[in-house]
């Protein structure tokens, strides 16, 4: 039977799978040669200006982790949302925010994220001019997150 696809992030392009160890090239836009850039989900009013590039895990590989990279644009930014699974975030590019349940944190380079399971969460990108990138950490097999109301926080 075939896993659902969590809905905080839409399939990328299946390409050729992966075939071992390899070395995806960093490039100096922020992109990685030969890895696609998607869309972060599903098109909606709920996120803004996120793109994610993911890593580790749709390339056939067998981890039970997933390497993505995300990209906000300047005043971009993610759901409001929680689920039951936990993330590491690490910040590679920029300026920005999370939010924690209601605490908002000020986030710059190299600064790491714990997510833990059901906090509410949210990254932003407080710049009118520069991209905020964030390394993002997940297990392979996650829930559904739910987008909580940005009302209701």
């Amino acid at each position: 039977m075939k896993e659902p696809i969590s809905s905080c992030e839409v399939p990328a392009p299946q390409g050729t799978p992966a075939s071992g160890s390899r070395v995806l090239r960093f490039q100096a836009n922020f992109r990685w040669q030969g890895v696609p850039v998607a869309e972060y989900k599903q098109a909606g009013e709920h996120w803004c200006g996120v793109t994610r590039t993911v890593l580790v895990g749709e390339a056939g590989e067998s981890t039970d982790f997933h390497l993505r990279y995300f990209e906000i644009a300047p005043n971009g930014f993610t759901s409001l949302e929680e689920h039951d699974h936990e993330h590491a975030v690490v910040v590679l590019r920029g300026r920005g925010q999370v939010r924690l349940g209601e605490t908002v944190h000020e986030l710059s380079f190299g600064d790491t994220v714990y997510v833990a399971p059901r906090e509410v969460h949210q990254f932003r990108n407080s710049s009118d001019t520069e991209p905020f990138g964030i390394l993002c950490i997940v297990n392979a097999r996650r829930d559904r997150p739910v987008v909580k109301d940005v009302k209701q926080g």
